[in-house]
C-alpha cells in the first residue's frame, strides 16, 4: 500500500531577510548673509570628510555549498538505498522521492559535512505499485546501530543511532527535526503507526537520531 504522508516543513525557517527601504536624503539650506551694508567675511568650508574602506573584489565568490548526500546506509537493518535532493511541495510539506526504495535529502537543511545541524533524510514506508521500502525496517534499529551516509565526492560520514521513536504525525517536532544549529546530527523519517485506509495516510511517524562520529 502506499504511503502517502508528507513530512510538514517550517517554510519560515526558509526565508531570507528583507532588505530596508533606503531612507531619503535630507536637504540642508544653504547659509544666507545678512542684509546690512558691508562686506561679509566667508567662512572657512569645513575640510570634506574622507572615509577609509577596503576595497572589496569587483565580483562576489560564490557560495561554497558542502556536497549532498547520495546513499544512505544501516547495516544492522541491511538497508542501502539511494537519495535523491528534494525540496518543498507547493503545500509547504517536503517533498518524498515516489519510490519508496528511494530517499530524500531535504536540500534546504543541512548536509552531512556542514560543521553543525541536522540532515534531514526521508522516504516512503511503502508504496501500492512499487510494494514494501528498505526504510520499513527503521522501527527495529536499536540505539548505537551505526548509519553510513555517503555524499556526491565520496565521503563517508558514519553516524551512531541516539533514538527511534514513534511520533503522531500531528507532533512532529518540525523545528528541532530541521535545525541548522547544534551538534552534527542525522534525522531519518519514514511512517509507521495505524493505517487508516479512507485518507490513505499512516497515524505515525518513525524518526531515527543519529549523531556523527568525530
Amino acid at each position: 500500500m502506499r504511503r502517502p504522508s508528507l513530512i510538514a516543513v517550517a517554510l519560515t525557517a526558509l526565508m531570507l531577510a528583507a532588505c530596508a527601504p533606503v531612507s531619503g536624503v535630507e536637504s540642508f539650506p544653504s547659509g544666507t548673509g545678512s542684509g546690512v551694508a558691508g562686506t561679509v567675511s566667508p567662512q572657512p568650508a569645513a575640510p570634506t570628510p574622507r572615509a577609509s574602506v577596503p576595497v572589496a573584489p569587483a565580483t562576489p565568490q560564490a557560495v561554497v555549498r558542502a556536497p549532498a548526500p547520495e546513499r544512505i546506509a544501516i547495516s544492522s537493518l541491511d538497508v542501502d538505498m539511494p537519495v535523491e535532493s528534494v525540496g518543498v511541495e507547493d503545500t509547504g510539506e517536503m517533498e518524498i522521492p515516489e519510490r519508496p526504495s528511494i530517499a530524500g535529502w531535504y536540500r534546504f537543511g543541512k548536509a552531512p559535512a556542514d560543521a553543525e545541524g541536522t540532515t534531514v533524510i526521508a522516504a516512503h514506508v511503502d508504496d501500492r505499485e512499487y510494494g514494501v521500502g528498505p526504510l520499513a525496517k527503521l522501527r527495529n534499529a536499536r540505539e548505537g546501530d551505526e548509519v553510513t551516509v555517503t555524499d556526491a565526492d565520496g565521503t563517508v560520514t558514519t553516524y551512531v543511532t541516539q533514538s527511534v521513536t514513534y511520533i503522531p504525525r500531528a507532533e512532529l517536532p518540525v523545528d528541532e527535526l530541521f535545525t541548522r544549529e547544534g551538534p552534527r546530527t542525522l534525522a531519518v523519517i519514514t511512517c509507521g503507526g495505524d493505517f487508516d485506509q479512507q485518507t490513505r495516510t499512516y497515524s505515525d511517524n518513525v524518526v531515527l537520531i543519529a549523531r556523527a562520529q568525530s
